[in-house]
């Protein structure tokens, strides 16, 4: 892939300035992602990011970093894997860096505290936002094995206490069966 310096920087900077205010955990990223590589730089389309995010969730490791290497690799291949790994590493090590030097200054201060239940009370309604947005992108598909899935993935881990491990691994077995039953639709068909 030929990219030109302008790319590679822009693309840094922004998986940078992505990295830098997801504070919250993993989805927390989803709309900060959106927004910048589908809606801001017109990258990528809306279904590709969906899909990045479902393969960066059951994956190993923090989300943030498999998301972001992900979408490097898209764009711009092993160089974009580089580039989107350094510049998503590099702000929480900095932000880690600091608040470790002034840890015990940080523990028993008031204000910090305060800071820090307000951007759990922002975290959850930017997760809200996640659940609403991309739920009511299934039911508008009216795929009714997608909402069936949906559902009963939604009552089994939430009334039945049934691990969400096991959830993404039944729910991968159905849509690599699906695929396969797709896949081979289209071949008899040609």
């Amino acid at each position: 892939m030929n990219k030109d310096f302008k790319f590679y920087k822009k693309l840094f900077l922004s998986t940078c300035s992505v990295s830098a205010f997801t504070f919250g955990g993993g989805y927390v990223i989803v709309p900060l992602m959106r927004k910048k590589f589908v809606d801001e730089l017109h990258w990528m389309e809306e279904d590709e990011m969906l899909d990045i995010i479902a393969i960066s969730q059951s994956l190993p490791g923090p989300m943030v970093v498999d998301a972001s290497v992900l979408i490097g690799y898209r764009l711009a291949g092993l160089p974009g894997v580089a580039i989107t790994l350094l510049s998503t590493l590099l702000p929480p090590f900095a932000i880690l860096s600091v608040v470790s030097m002034f840890y015990q200054a940080f523990q028993t201060n008031p204000v910090v505290n305060a800071v820090l239940k307000g951007m759990q009370a922002g975290i959850v309604s930017i997760i809200a936002d996640v659940v609403i947005t991309d739920g009511l992108k299934v039911f508008k598909s009216k795929n009714a094995l997608s909402i069936c899935i949906m559902v009963a993935s939604f009552c089994a881990v939430y009334f039945l206490n049934v691990s969400v491990i096991w959830m993404i691994l039944v729910c991968g077995a159905f849509g690599g069966v699906f695929a396969f039953i797709k896949s081979r639709r289209g071949v008899r068909k040609s």
